[in-house]
């Protein structure tokens, strides 16, 4: 899939915008505004404009220290939980607590109230990651499988779930659940190996793992290799035909819904060379809406027509009158390298050694609004059998797919005919 144009390529060599910094005007001890928002600063006037003077809290006043500290702390721990999974911020966290709830009687319920909330935040964390950790342990190979029971008896998704509609329902849930349980922080962490302040300084010696959002990813090329092997497992080609148009209905109803992760996984998997190389089985399909998904979902000119899209959703979900309509769940892969290249193309510091605040507010736009989509409560009914079917049915490797895929049409050429013998010897021990 071609990569997302960097950034960089919007910025001149030094990696920032020149214009937009000339055009600042307004500056005051060292930081410079634009529109009122703060723009670049050094790190000494920053830490300067933030330390607690006379102006700031006279000596009548400062007792509003504490609800704000208090305010602070809520904040954080709401929206940046993860923070928290390591001990010694966990330990700084309750002490500064402590202090406040015995300053005054009034903020010991709050404090309470907030250590309480993050603690169920995380215990709730730790219990997903324990079950995400069972599915993959659990996960074998469909081969694997097929060896010690006979294919009569295997199930499909069809024979699960028969209507297109709902599986896409299904899917949404998984989507939305997975979303949920990514931290922003996790984007930080993805890409900052080193103090984002200094190129030369390692940092995060101990760097907090990124699991979440790693098997968000994992999950987006599980359900790829599902469709294909659904696809390439029928020996018949009418049935591997229903199957390719059944795959076709669910992708079109995870468009409507707005699940476009799940519609790009789709599609990838109907891609995949083991699929796509099954001529006598598509030439039996009615591929009209299929090339309409593809042409929205279309990598060219930065996947311009998924990128409008994705606004249609966006908007909608602002204007929503159910929780339906407020469905946006984004082509992640994308997002990540959206957010990658921003941060690789644009320059931590300008060339005043002040920090680049335009970089910072942009990533954090991107972020908060992925924070938004992921927020979303999934209105579908929950349907256990369909989602453990997704989550944990066995899925051809991609050897398998293709030696499958050879058996339902035969090798075309002598490098497929080679292969075809190779992977015979090799999966199933035959010559």
């Amino acid at each position: 899939m071609p990569q997302t144009p960097p950034f960089s390529a919007m910025f001149d060599s030094s990696g920032y915008n020149r214009n937009l910094y000339q055009s600042t005007e307004d500056s005051c001890g060292g930081l410079y505004y634009h529109d009122n928002n703060l723009l670049s600063g050094s790190l000494e006037a920053l830490i300067q404009h933030l330390v607690p003077n006379v102006d700031y809290y006279p000596d009548n006043q400062i007792r509003k220290i504490a609800p704000k500290i208090l305010q602070l702390l809520t904040e954080w721990t709401e929206t940046f939980p993860y923070d928290f999974r390591d001990e010694r911020v966990m330990r700084n966290l309750k002490d500064l607590a402590h202090r406040i709830a015995s300053g005054d009687e009034t903020y010991r319920k709050n404090v309470q109230q907030m250590i309480q909330s993050l603690i169920r935040k995380l215990a709730a964390l730790s219990q997903y990651e324990e079950v995400l950790a069972k599915i993959s342990a659990s996960s074998t190979d469909r081969l694997t499988v097929l060896k010690t029971k006979p294919q009569s008896i295997q199930r499909d998704i069809i024979t699960v779930c028969s209507d297109p509609y709902t599986l896409a329902q299904q899917l949404t849930h998984i989507e939305l659940e997975r979303l949920n349980y990514i931290g922003p922080e996790e984007f930080v962490q993805a890409f900052v190996q080193k103090d984002p302040l200094d190129n030369d300084k390692t940092c995060y010696s101990d760097r907090k793992k990124t699991r979440n959002l790693e098997a968000y990813v994992e999950w987006f090329n599980r359900l790829s290799y599902l469709v294909a092997t659904e696809i390439c497992m029928p020996v018949k080609k009418k049935h591997r035909a229903r199957m390719i148009e059944y795959f076709i209905d669910v992708a079109r109803e995870c468009f409507n819904i707005g699940n476009f992760n799940s519609l790009m996984a789709i599609i990838s998997g109907m891609n995949m060379s083991p699929v796509s190389r099954l001529k006598k089985t598509w030439a039996k399909v009615k591929t009209a809406k299929f090339d309409v998904l593809e042409h929205q979902m279309d990598p060219s000119s930065n996947f311009y027509n998924y990128r409008t899209a994705l606004r249609g959703a966006t908007q909608r979900s602002l204007t929503a009158h159910s929780s339906r309509e407020k469905i946006v769940i984004p082509f992640f892969s994308l997002l990540i390298k959206d957010i990658y290249f921003l941060n690789e193309g644009c320059a931590n510091r300008l060339p005043n050694g002040h920090v680049n605040f335009e970089k910072f507010w942009e990533l954090a736009k991107q972020v908060s609004e992925f924070m938004t989509w992921k927020q979303v409560e999934c209105p579908f009914e929950r349907d256990r059998k369909i989602l453990q079917y997704l989550l944990t049915v066995p899925v051809f490797s991609e050897d398998a797919l293709y030696l499958a895929s050879y058996e339902s049409e035969g090798p075309e050429n002598h490098i497929e005919k080679d292969r075809w013998k190779s992977l015979r010897s090799s999966l199933l021990g035959r010559v």
